[in-house]
């Protein structure tokens, strides 16, 4: 059992491996220690060691603390931003979707403001809270909100006319139709648009931190980009791949828990 298992995992591990070893190798023999530019995977490594990869949360006051703080902090704007659009979102697309004359006259807006960048929304916010942080949250919202409704919508308007003809059969009460049919006809489509609203999140907010500064993983990149700390940047942009990517697969395992294995 043991066995299989490590020789699944190794299947599984081995290219990746030898696909980032490889693109180190081309990285560091296209940009050698000395040579003008961007530094080498070594350069970086050198010039980051201490103290931010072995002390990532050191914290000197102000905004020189660790990569590690840095990130808690966009995360901690990111959670707040993507809860209150998983909420609000959820609501409306249910709502929307359920509702043939709501969904014609609010369509046409959502499609619409969900091709605004979210930087776009950025002067709106800093306008209306005159505050740095509670304006990159309201960016996260509003960026993460649109793919949640729009699916949200999709996955209660594909609800076969079967279900629905047997609610009325059984004469399901307004709760139950909710609970038992639904909720779990509509749930991919709602993971789905929260897959797509977690990611646009972190990509918000990065980008949100490098105007409204503070701290932030977003603030720091801008911060080593004036100073040309290219090692700091290239370091923490490896940090932010990293986490998008935690985040993604953190709302995937919860879909792999919630939605039925028929439905997957």
């Amino acid at each position: 059992m043991a066995r299989s298992w490590f020789k699944k995992q190794t299947k599984e591990l081995v290219p990746p491996l030898i696909a980032i070893a490889v693109f180190l190798v081309i990285w560091q023999i296209l940009c050698p220690p000395g040579s003008k530019g961007l530094p080498g995977p070594l350069q970086v490594l050198t010039d980051t060691w201490y103290p931010y990869i072995i002390f990532p949360f050191f914290n000197n006051g102000g905004t020189d603390k660790g990569l590690g703080w840095q990130i808690f902090a966009s995360l901690q704007r990111v959670a707040i931003g993507f809860s209150l659009a998983t909420f609000v979102g959820i609501g409306l697309g249910i709502w929307v979707g359920t509702n043939k004359v709501i969904y014609r006259a609010l369509d046409p807006m959502f499609q619409v403001f969900r091709t605004i960048p979210p930087l776009a929304w950025l002067p709106i916010s800093l306008a209306a809270f005159q505050q740095s942080n509670p304006s990159a949250i309201f960016v996260i919202f509003i960026t993460a909100i649109w793919p949640i409704i729009i699916n949200t919508t999709v996955g209660v308007q594909q609800i076969p006319q079967d279900y629905r003809n047997v609610s009325r059969v059984l004469r399901l009460s307004n709760r139950k139709y909710f609970l038992k049919i639904l909720i779990p006809a509509a749930v991919p489509y709602i993971f789905t648009g929260l897959r797509i609203g977690i990611g646009l999140s972190w990509l918000a907010i990065v980008a949100a931190e490098m105007l409204v500064g503070g701290v932030g993983i977003g603030f720091f990149i801008w911060d080593a980009y004036n100073n040309s700390l290219l090692s700091q940047i290239i370091l923490a942009l490896l940090y932010v791949g990293i986490v998008g990517l935690i985040l993604d697969r953190m709302v995937a395992f919860l879909a792999s828990l919630v939605v039925p294995e028929e439905q997957k």
